[in-house]
């Protein structure tokens, strides 16, 4: 049977263009059921000028029969202050998506919008699960290697305790298993050293925790430039650390990709190169492309919550969609309960 999926129509910088394209994407190439959650004299009109434009006859009855759409008055915008819209607009396509999860109605919720409005309101709606004093979002990390790092917390935390960084440990190495297929995960914990002695308060007090945590593969501190080379699997650390992490990495990605576009470019020798080239410059753009993971799981919260980037495309929502499916056919959240629970 389908798993269903609900997107936030109105979250993108593009929406509802994107969320629909990608909604007809996903029904096309995965096994699930969308439903777009946003003003329907806005979405449904739209939803079936879409449907006509991108599909042959034959496709649509049974893509019209794999979308749906539920109605929500409101949406937060990127411009709102995240606690004021969560409490003010109660009908927000946020809001009302994640009760259709709470309720059991669908397994998923996929939302470009306001990252700090999904996080709380996925925090208010969906609650913790057992044994999480407080929700992660999650990452994945593209290296030399082929294989992803996973880095936790980018931006659910600014200031978190040892106790946090633990779990957020757990959670990580139970996704990094039950999605990304890796059988003993990695933990690292993101310092400015390797050494014991380096890093803040918060390092120093979590890496003696963190070695005598059982059930995890600890390798110890790991700085900056490890997660790229595939030294670790999993990554830690707190919210503000990360989030710098995450917006760092992404301005030097554009400005390879950038910069090596122009120099492929500048003269005529190097413009044949570029042609002779364009299956492995494709591959590498490829690599770094954001929109190939989907988007940042809310890991912690009881249910499943995929945060996607504002810019999303309508291949990043497909893959938005297809993580949120992966994330609850995998059953990560009770594992990460069962794995929590000793401690």
């Amino acid at each position: 049977m389908p798993v269903e999926i609900v997107v936030d129509a109105m979250g993108s910088d593009r929406a509802p263009e994107s969320e629909i394209r990608g909604a007809i994407l996903a029904a096309r190439t995965l096994d699930v059921k969308v439903t777009l959650v946003g003003p329907e004299d806005t979405i449904q009109p739209a939803l079936e000028a879409a449907l006509r434009a991108a599909s042959r006859v034959r496709w649509f009855e049974r893509l019209s029969e794999s979308i749906s759409v539920c109605h929500a008055s409101e949406w937060i915008t990127m411009d709102d202050k995240a606690a004021q819209a969560v409490r003010s607009k109660r009908d927000s396509s946020m809001r009302v998506g994640l009760k259709r999860v709470r309720e059991g109605v669908a397994q998923g919720f996929f939302t470009a919008g306001n990252t700090g409005a999904a996080m709380a309101t996925s925090k208010m709606v969906l609650g913790g699960l057992s044994g999480v004093d407080r929700p992660a979002l999650a990452t994945i990390l593209p290296t030399v290697t082929g294989y992803p790092t996973l880095l936790l917390d980018v931006g659910a935390n600014v200031d978190s305790d040892p106790e946090n960084l633990l779990q957020f440990a757990v959670m990580g190495s139970i996704y990094s298993q039950r999605l990304l297929g890796v059988r003993a995960p990695r933990v690292g914990l993101l310092s400015i050293g390797e050494e014991d002695s380096k890093g803040n308060s918060l390092t120093r007090d979590t890496l003696p925790m963190l070695r005598g945590l059982s059930g995890i593969h600890f390798i110890g501190n790991v700085e900056g430039r490890d997660l790229f080379n595939g030294k670790a699997d999993v990554v830690v650390c707190d919210g503000f650390v990360g989030n710098v992490a995450l917006k760092t990495s992404e301005g030097v990605a554009k400005l390879v990709s950038v910069s090596l576009r122009e120099s492929l470019k500048s003269t005529v020798t190097s413009q044949v190169g570029a042609l002779l080239s364009r299956a492995a410059f494709h591959d590498f753009k490829k690599r770094l492309d954001y929109s190939e993971y989907g988007g940042a799981p809310m890991l912690g919260v009881r249910g499943v919550c995929i945060v996607g980037h504002g810019s999303s495309n309508d291949k990043a929502v497909m893959n938005g969609i297809r993580v949120a499916a992966e994330f609850a056919q995998a059953e990560v959240n009770s594992g990460i309960e069962a794995a929590l629970k000793p401690h």
